[in-house]
C-alpha cells in the first residue's frame, strides 16, 4: 500500500495537492498527517521518511520508492494507473493542462506569500497589493482560456476533474478565505471545486485538527 505523509490540512496547500493526486489515482493509501511547525517539527522532519525531501511535505512512499513534490507525485501516479486518469485525452488540451500545472507549480509567489492557505477562516475583503492582483488576474485569465476552449458542459478546467484542477484547488480555497471578488465564471469554477467530494472531505477534516499556526490565523494588513 502507498503511504502519503502530509502536513496540516488547514494550512498545507502542497499536501492538499499530493493527497488529491493519490485520491485521483484510485489506489489505496495510508495517510499520515504531521503537524507543521509545532514543538517537535524540527525533530520530526529529520526522520528517515523525510530525508529525500529535506523535511518537506508531501512525501509519497511506494514500497521502497520515495517521491516528493506534488507535481512529481502526480507524474508518478499517472505512470502507474494511466495518464488519461490525470490529463485530458485531447492533445491540445493536454498540452495546455500541463503548462498550467507547471505554471502553478513555479509561479504566483505573491499569492502564496500574501494569501496563505487556511481553510478554517474567512476574512473580510481588503485591498490587495499590485503584485497579488497581477498574479490573480493571470490565474483568472488562464482559467478562462481553459474553460472556453476545453471545459465543455462539465464544471472543471478541462471538463473532467484533472491534474490541472488538483494544482489549482488550493487557490480556490484562498479566494474564499480572503473574500476575493472574481468574475461569475470563476466563481462557478470555485464552487465546483469546493463542492467536489474529496475537497469537502479535506476541508471537513481540517476543522477537527487541534493544531494552530498563529501566523496564518491573523487577519493581515493591506498587502
Amino acid at each position: 500500500m502507498l503511504k502519503l505523509i502530509i502536513g496540516n490540512k488547514a494550512y498545507s496547500s502542497w499536501s492538499m495537492r499530493g493527497w488529491l493526486a493519490v485520491k485521483q489515482s484510485g489506489l489505496a493509501f495510508e495517510e499520515i498527517v504531521v503537524p507543521l511547525y509545532d514543538d517537535s517539527w524540527e525533530k520530526t522532519r529529520e526522520g528517515n521518511e523525510f530525508a529525500a525531501s529535506s523535511g518537506k511535505v508531501p512525501v509519497l512512499w511506494d514500497g521502497d520508492t520515495v517521491v516528493w513534490d506534488s507535481l512529481a507525485i502526480i507524474d508518478w501516479l499517472a505512470d502507474k494507473v494511466g495518464r488519461d486518469r490525470f490529463w485530458p485525452k485531447d492533445e491540445a488540451a493536454r498540452g495546455m493542462a500541463r503548462s498550467m500545472a507547471a505554471e502553478m507549480h513555479s509561479s504566483f509567489q505573491a499569492v502564496r506569500r500574501e494569501l496563505p492557505m487556511n481553510v478554517r477562516k474567512v476574512f473580510p475583503p481588503r485591498a490587495l497589493g499590485e503584485d497579488v492582483v497581477a498574479e490573480l488576474s493571470r490565474i483568472i485569465e488562464i482559467w478562462a482560456q481553459a474553460r472556453a476552449r476545453f471545459g465543455g458542459e462539465n464544471p472543471y478546467l478541462f471538463g473532467d476533474f484533472s491534474a490541472a484542477d488538483i494544482m489549482f484547488a488550493p487557490v480556490t480555497t484562498r479566494l474564499v478565505t480572503y473574500s476575493v471578488r472574481i468574475p461569475p465564471f470563476a466563481h462557478a469554477y470555485v464552487e465546483a471545486i469546493l463542492g467536489h467530494p474529496w475537497i469537502r472531505d479535506w476541508i471537513e477534516a481540517a476543522q477537527d485538527e487541534p493544531w494552530v499556526i498563529e501566523q496564518y490565523e491573523e487577519e493581515r494588513e493591506d498587502a
